[in-house]
């Protein structure tokens, strides 16, 4: 007797009408809009992205200084070219410049680099989530449940946590923020010249 054929599973087709799923993992959108083309006169629905940073300065949960600090960091990041991804070409062409840096990428590099080890280095919890949080500009629960630290998951709750202090120690790292030594009565250390809004450029 013939064994009976299994069913093969379908798919079912993407709601093209929403944000697809590799699209919310960068965050979330507003409710959305309703509008008109004005070419077809089509009705079309206008979603607006949510900025993580903007979220948290709304709702009182950052200061402006630690709000400055997180753009300050994820426009030199982008600057540094360090959110894009290179499919690397099997035959390499002799001469060929396209894996060379310019010079602002190459500054903007060394910044983050200094920024990071601020942060207490890429492997650290706060390093780690505003690189992907920051800088590739994904979502503080998306960070949490699949990237997390030291190779575990995260409690959304504690990941909003993490960034709050990242941000804060990226605040003093530019010069936003007074460090706490300062705020606690140690003597600030001397700058060279420029004070914190030479620091913010650093």
């Amino acid at each position: 007797m013939a064994g009976k054929r299994k069913a093969k599973r379908t798919t079912p087709p993407e709601d093209l009408s929403k944000p697809s799923r590799w699209r919310l993992q960068h965050g979330g959108f507003d409710e959305g809009v309703r509008g008109t083309d004005p070419d077809t006169g089509t009705p079309i629905l206008h979603r607006r992205a949510i900025d993580s940073l903007g979220v948290l300065l709304a709702n009182g949960s950052i200061t402006r200084e630690m709000h400055e600090a997180g753009v300050i960091f994820r426009g030199v990041f982008q600057r540094a070219a360090l959110d894009r991804v290179r499919v690397m070409p099997m035959i390499r062409i002799p001469g060929g410049t396209a894996d060379l840096l310019s010079e602002s990428q190459a500054v903007a590099r060394e910044r983050v680099a200094r920024a990071m080890r601020h942060l207490g280095g890429f492997a650290s919890p706060a390093g780690s989530i505003a690189w992907y949080v920051l800088g590739l500009e994904h979502s503080v629960r998306d960070w949490a449940l699949r990237q997390g630290w030291n190779g575990r998951a995260v409690n959304p709750a504690q990941a909003q946590g993490i960034l709050l202090g990242a941000l804060g120690m990226l605040g003093a790292h530019y010069g936003l923020t007074r460090p706490a030594s300062v705020a606690f009565g140690a003597p600030a250390p001397a700058s060279a010249g420029g004070g914190a809004a030479k620091s913010a450029q650093a």
